[in-house]
């Protein structure tokens, strides 16, 4: 078994992108074996129509099979605000643990109360099969993963760190899209800057994966990049920049985005690991929309 700090520890990593949430999922096999985790994939849904489907799922399925793939891990890097994750129909199909940051328990509670969650909703991250603790390790095959709390998007951020690869979630974004938004409930500027200073400090060749982006200026979809590249060009934290004008910038221009365009359902949905609310008596299924809520 090889340390994840070792950087000969290469994960072969696959990403599929969504372009309906600008959202990228990642396949990370193992080098050394079969073995494979499943990283913040995406079920489909069309909301004024109040539709699920699950064609982007089906797509990793098929690639985790053509490929021979065992699924040890469906990771879900936090509790995400604008796409639903589709780890429980995954999880049906293939198998594998899922796992997400233990404050998931904040987030619950939080938005529990948000959408006026009956007692029958669980408060206590039993929906994931594993709650992560900053620095929790854990194996896919023979390769040792690491689980690193970085809040400031959420209080459940956890980046994950296989091999050389480390997958950040929504704490940054490739070099020329900056970082993430830090105005929702549980989210604070500051704790983000600190998060990503943790992100910064892993070994300059270290992969990082992004979990969205949106081609600013018009360029093509990427999402990967390393840390070298971040410290030395991402616009909001790279070259140097402080803490203070960090927390100034962030919070100036929060207060100027408009809520993501799922992010009634896909709390309801993320905060269950997943899982769709419960069905009525008639077997229906009901999102709530929280007036003046968030």
């Amino acid at each position: 078994m090889k340390d994840m700090t070792d950087a000969t520890v290469r994960p072969e990593v696959t990403g599929f992108f969504d372009p309906a949430t600008n959202t990228i999922s990642y396949v990370v096999k193992d080098p050394g074996s079969s073995a494979c985790a499943i990283v913040d994939s995406v079920m489909d849904i069309d909301y004024a129509a109040g539709r699920i489907t699950y064609d982007h799922a089906d797509e990793i399925i098929a690639f985790v099979r053509e490929h021979g793939l065992n699924v040890e891990w469906l990771i879900e890097t936090h509790v995400h605000a604008d796409h639903l994750s589709a780890a429980p129909y995954i999880q049906g199909k293939l198998g594998g643990k899922l796992g997400i940051g233990r404050n998931i328990t904040v987030v619950q509670d939080t938005f529990g109360k948000v959408f006026n969650e009956g007692t029958e909703f669980q408060r206590d991250g039993s929906q994931f099969d594993r709650l992560f603790d900053d620095g929790d390790t854990y194996q896919v095959g023979g390769m040792t993963c690491r689980a690193i709390h970085t809040p400031g998007h959420t209080p459940a951020c956890m980046t994950h760190v296989m091999g050389d690869a480390a997958f950040v979630g929504d704490t940054l974004f490739m070099p020329d899209g900056g970082s993430a938004r830090a105005d929702f409930p549980g989210g604070d500027a500051g704790e983000l800057y600190d998060s990503i200073q943790k992100v910064l400090a892993l070994p300059d060749e270290t992969r990082l994966f992004m979990c969205h982006d949106y081609g600013p200026n018009g360029r093509d979809i990427r999402w990967e990049t390393t840390v070298a590249e971040e410290k030395a060009h991402n616009i909001h934290v790279g070259g140097g920049k402080t803490r203070e004008e960090f927390v100034r910038f962030r919070t100036e221009r929060d207060a100027q985005l408009a809520m993501p365009r799922l992010i009634i359902p896909s709390l309801q949905v993320n905060m269950r690991g997943g899982a769709l609310p419960p069905a009525d008596e008639s077997g229906r299924r009901f999102l709530k929309v929280p007036l003046n809520g968030l």
